[in-house]
């Protein structure tokens, strides 16, 4: 078969309150590429990381900060970023509304390649 459909995507269990539907990716045996769906809370934010990875994130609602390499950087809806592999980037949605978003991640976000720094 030269296709599949995916039709329920593997939600990844979370602790902070961040909903995260990956459609394709490692849960589907796809380790080229990830699609994932996420909604980001109000107040949420993730540790510093430099993943092995680019990452492209598209924002469909409300306003996510990134802060790579040092510089802050501010998307809303419509907006989409590439972070490339190698980069020092750390997410987060310190704004009163959720954001959602889709993130696709080439290679397949694992956490095998995230390269995520202790919290302090």
């Amino acid at each position: 078969m030269k296709y599949k459909i995916q039709k329920s995507p593997f939600i990844v269990p979370t602790t902070d309150g961040k909903l995260i539907e990956e459609i394709w990716g490692n849960s589907t045996k796809d380790s080229e590429i990830s699609i994932a769906h996420m909604i980001a809370p109000p107040n949420w934010s993730e540790p510093f990381q430099t993943p092995n990875f680019d990452e492209f994130t598209y924002i469909i609602s409300g306003k996510k900060q990134f802060e790579i390499q040092g510089e802050i950087i501010i998307l809303e809806k419509g907006q989409s970023i590439k972070i490339e592999k190698g980069a020092r980037v750390k997410y987060s949605n310190p704004f009163e509304n959720p954001c959602e978003y889709m993130a696709i991640c080439l290679p397949a976000f694992s956490m095998d390649l995230v390269n995520r720094e202790d919290e302090v």
